[in-house]
């Protein structure tokens, strides 16, 4: 009897294991690119221009649902020349929807987004960072990636 039961564990185990590996076979669905826009003065808008293939999309900065939604994250490298001014804003196609396994309605973008950080900037040099973000399909979501930016002000 027990060597049924290990060799149905074998069985199952190496039908599921094409799965697990499965999502790590997908590449990346993103483009990033990043843009210091001189606004006035010592004042820039640091942005980070998404582009998503057709099909995937990425939660909102305030995706609303259930809380298990991972929102895209903005870290800055600690810069005396850097100051942030109030919080990372989005733009693009929004959509707000109920979707079936996740409570309460969830709002996701697609297609190109931007993400809009308002700074002083007192000299020149290279900004660096690390964003954090989740895609997802009609079928799955991606594991959490991170990302590192950089913004030059010449």
């Amino acid at each position: 009897m027990a060597n049924i039961n290990k060799g149905l564990f074998f069985i199952l185990l190496s039908l599921l294991l094409p799965w697990g590996s499965f999502a790590q076979m997908i590449q990346d669905p993103t483009k990033w690119s990043f843009e210091a826009k001189k606004k006035s003065g010592n004042t820039y808008q640091l942005i980070f221009h998404l582009n998503l293939k057709a099909g995937w999309h990425i939660w909102s900065l305030h995706p609303g649902g259930d809380g298990y939604e991972i929102s895209p994250s903005f870290t800055f490298a600690n810069n005396t020349h850097l100051k942030l001014n109030g919080a990372v804003t989005e733009k693009g196609k929004a959509t707000t929807t109920k979707m079936e396994g996740i409570d309460g309605k969830i709002t996701y973008l697609n297609g190109k987004i931007d993400y809009i950080q308002e700074a002083t900037i007192t000299g020149k040099g290279k900004f660096l960072g690390t964003l954090n973000y989740q895609v997802c399909d009609d079928k799955m979501c991606l594991p959490p990636k991170d990302q590192n930016f950089v913004f030059e002000v010449k």
